[in-house]
């Protein structure tokens, strides 16, 4: 497979939804140490809504697709992260405007994309602890195997080795947003709640690899 189209995104987002549901009870669980509890049925709806959206768009633009499925999702769950994961879709949406097939270079700058949505809306950096940790190292190892000429499944598995790095990483780092912040050094040994969504997101979205 050397490019990726509406059809088969859609699917791909699809395969996200299922995951984010098969895992809702553990991201329950890890919110609920740290958070408010409600991350894992908020990523089951929000992912829910996106897939069906997606599921539904006729046309023939990826870009136009994502920006369509993130409104949705912002609408289905208007959550802190709810809004975070939606407005990195949007913007991942905006660099892939106009493309009708997501190829290598394309699928780094759709989590390009997903890592700036975050970082712009939560205005947040990496060492900060969240889901960037995760989408920022995948982000960066795609576009490194992207400008190597790699093909699209290689983009995509370097891709999902980022993101499980990336999510490791935060064991040793700090919370400075949200509920966790709050326990400081305390909430250091577990990985970030939010960071292992993003995960599950990566892991759905590269599963054709």
């Amino acid at each position: 497979m050397e490019s990726l189209g509406v059809a088969e995104l859609a699917k791909l987002f699809a395969v996200v939804a299922q995951n984010m549901a098969d895992h809702e009870e553990i991201l329950r669980e890890m919110d609920a140490a740290l958070g408010d509890g409600d991350l894992g049925i908020t990523m089951r709806k929000g992912f829910a809504a996106l897939a069906e959206n997606l599921g539904a768009y006729e046309g023939a633009d990826c870009g136009e697709m994502l920006q369509k499925g993130g409104m949705a999702m912002a609408g289905a769950v208007p959550s802190t992260m709810g809004t975070l994961m939606a407005s990195a879709l949007m913007q991942a949406g905006r660099g892939l405007r106009g493309q009708g097939e997501v190829d290598a270079a394309g699928l780094a700058t759709l989590l390009e994309g997903l890592r700036d949505g975050v970082a712009k809306r939560g205005k947040c950096q990496e060492g900060d602890c969240t889901l960037l940790d995760v989408l920022a190292p995948a982000a960066r190892v795609a576009r490194e195997k992207a400008d190597e000429g790699a093909a699209l499944a290689e983009v995509a598995q370097a891709a999902r080795a980022g993101a499980s790095e990336g999510l490791e990483a935060t064991k040793d780092m700090v919370p400075r947003f949200g509920k966790a912040a709050v326990f400081g050094d305390k909430a250091r040994g577990v990985v970030d709640q939010g960071g292992q969504a993003a995960v599950y997101l990566i892991e759905g979205l590269t599963s054709f690899a």
